[in-house]
């Protein structure tokens, strides 16, 4: 007999449009191997994920720039389509918030944890993060709210430069117009020129002390709040590779031991009664040695399936257990075990792996994405050169100040408005 309620169907739900988010995948697998019927509601015209053998049905997203009143019609109209009760999973930012503000029209369609609504967007929001680490005493990078541009310049004097910047609700931040959700800035003119593109940023502009990469010092934890508050399955992992190098999603990442970041983890979710799957971000202070945490995502993390332990438990199936009231089983971790993006990290994928190993895109038992992944990232970066070249050729000796380095990339929650990222698709897939 099957663990699984599998009359309940699940629905993945993104408005992300990039094709090469492996966490889709990830969850399309994970449930589809337990026998529960998947439906996605995402663009994946071309993506690999609509190649696996687990997906059951595709459904047209939200357009971009819908509002999360739209995006509640649109899964309405998913839920009146299959006729029954579906286990609701947002795979980005964008959808939890959008999902934690319209809870009460969704919960007779889909089931989902029992949480304020606003939660999910406030942890999602920067500013308010910051300030939900103060009042817990969490550790966090320094942070200073400027209310001008000449404060911002002072602002980040008196943080020490370089200095990271963010907008506090990235969700918007217009497509398309040069601005990105976190940058590093190294000079205090930069800081107060960002500071004065605040009203196209939609946003209060956040200065951060900046923490320096280096090994052993970039830590996720993924997990589940159960309906009790507990945290199941998951675990702490570190991320041994990133792209872009230091301060980008995970393209290598191993399951790691480690207390301080298990009691972090359980102890901010449980001040904040939180319920559900999370994905938290940390990055250890060279200097002290405390883990600050950097980002709390209300969803998923893209390497999730990192985190399967011996019972083949991993957090999105934790989810459906739980709010099918079926038990969750209880497994072993499994340390050492790793987690490799292919088209980030093809040679870590080729290594042998003595603890074992996930991969993003390959399977045995759903071979279709892996094969349709180089095709389709071939012809990505073909056209990203030939981008990159064009834009070269068009200012050629113009002598412009080059841009702010992007250290960090937050996913875009939606308000009032929903579009789709300026990130570059590598940049953006996975979220972490």
């Amino acid at each position: 007999m099957s663990l699984f309620d599998t009359r309940v169907p699940a629905v993945l739900l993104r408005t992300d449009r990039n094709p090469f988010h492996h966490g889709t995948l990830g969850a399309v697998r994970s449930l589809g191997r337990a026998g529960v019927e998947v439906h996605v509601v995402a663009d994946c015209a071309q993506s690999p994920v609509r190649a696996s053998r687990y997906l059951s049905r595709l459904h047209t997203p939200p357009p971009p720039g819908a509002s999360p009143a739209d995006i509640t019609v649109a899964l309405l109209r998913v839920a009146a389509r299959i006729a029954r009760p579906a286990v609701l999973i947002p795979l980005d930012d964008a959808c939890a918030v959008a999902v934690g503000r319209a809870r009460a029209e969704l919960a007779p369609a889909y089931l989902l944890p029992d949480q304020p609504g606003e939660l999910a967007e406030r942890v999602a929001d920067k500013a308010e993060l910051a300030a939900v680490c103060a009042s817990l005493d969490l550790p966090h990078p320094r942070t200073l709210v400027p209310d001008g541009a000449a404060e911002a310049a002072r602002a980040a004097w008196r943080l020490g430069l370089p200095v990271v910047a963010k907008w506090s609700r990235p969700w918007l931040v217009p497509p398309g117009g040069g601005l990105r959700s976190t940058v590093l800035v190294r000079s205090a003119r930069e800081a107060g020129e960002l500071y004065r593109r605040a009203e196209e940023a939609g946003s209060r502009l956040l200065l951060q002390a900046f923490l320096p990469p280096g090994p052993d010092r970039d830590w996720f934890f993924h997990g589940y709040a159960d309906r009790s508050g507990a945290v199941r399955a998951g675990g702490p992992g570190r991320k041994t590779r990133a792209r872009p190098r230091g301060a980008g999603l995970t393209a290598v990442g191993r399951w790691t031991p480690n207390p301080q970041v298990q009691a972090l983890a359980e102890r901010v979710t449980a001040e904040l009664g939180y319920r559900g799957v999370f994905d938290l971000d940390f990055r250890r202070c060279g200097t002290t040695g405390r883990y600050h945490l950097l980002d709390f995502n209300p969803r998923p993390g893209a390497q999730f399936r990192l985190f399967t332990d011996t019972a083949g438990l991993d957090v999105v199936r934790a989810l459906h257990l739980d709010l099918t009231h079926r038990p969750l089983p209880e497994g072993a971790p499994r340390p050492g075990r790793a987690f490799v993006v292919e088209n980030y990290a093809p040679l870590s994928a080729l290594r042998p792996a003595r603890e074992g190993r996930e991969l993003a895109w390959h399977a045995r038992d759903d071979r279709a994405p892996g094969r349709a992944l180089w095709a389709l990232w071939g012809r990505h970066v073909s056209a990203r050169l030939r981008d990159r070249v064009r834009r070269s050729d068009a200012r050629p000796g113009t002598g412009a100040p080059a841009r702010a380095r992007v250290v960090r990339q937050a996913s875009a929650p939606p308000a009032d408005r929903t579009g789709r990222s300026d990130r570059p698709e590598e940049d953006r897939a996975g979220s972490h």
